[in-house]
């Protein structure tokens, strides 16, 4: 396959869909129908349907182990049924969040282990991994903010979370930023949002180009 799979990630806050909206239009006029953008849990309508159950506030009493299973069958779903056949057409695939959103918010956020989150993902993905993942690191406090400020009428059953989850999210995502440094590219998201997109662009550019 000679297309490219790129991943957004980041913490709750960090303007990661901001972000990877800007980066579809600045490509889309070069890429046209080459560039496939979708996003986790989702990107078919089966794990669409799973995304509505895990993002559901209603579903208080879903237990973490389940909701890893749920975000790990969306994610087989979604790699044969849009990722993989995007690739084999040599598309460039952004996909907003893949593996490491689960190990960072289950693994680390849930505290059912990083390590054992990891493995079952590889089981899903028969061990696909993106080419390059942007990580849009900001604080949790400041995250936080953002969410509050921003996104009231948009919270999901996950923003509402103490601050203490939201800080091993992001400690678990710096983490597999140091194991993976050929993969993982760490993007400073508390700077301005101009800022920000100058940095990811660059990145992008060294690889569609």
């Amino acid at each position: 396959m000679n297309g490219h799979f790129i991943s957004f990630e980041g913490p709750d806050g960090a303007g990661k869909t901001t972000v990877l909206q800007a980066m579809v239009e600045r490509y889309q006029h070069r890429l046209k129908d080459q560039l496939t953008v979708t996003r986790e849990p989702g990107g078919n309508p089966i794990s669409e349907a799973i995304r509505t159950i895990i993002l559901d506030k209603n579903n208080t009493e879903m237990d973490a182990r389940t909701e890893a299973l749920l975000y790990a069958a969306a994610r087989r779903q979604h790699l044969v049924e849009t990722i993989l056949p995007a690739l084999e057409k040599n598309h460039v695939v952004f996909c907003d969040r893949f593996v490491d959103s689960s190990i960072a918010y289950q693994g680390a956020g849930r505290e059912i282990g990083p390590e054992e989150v990891y493995e079952m993902n590889l089981f899903a993905t028969e061990g696909e991994l993106p080419e390059k993942t942007i990580y849009l690191d900001i604080p949790s406090e400041l995250g936080l903010k953002r969410i509050m400020t921003h996104r009231t009428e948009d919270v999901d059953r996950l923003d509402l979370e103490q601050l203490d989850f939201h800080q091993r999210v992001r400690s678990a995502y710096l983490n597999l930023a140091k194991k993976f440094p050929e993969r993982i590219v760490v993007i400073d998201a508390s700077q301005k949002l101009d800022d920000v997109k100058k940095d990811v662009i660059e990145v992008l550019d060294k690889i569609l180009n």
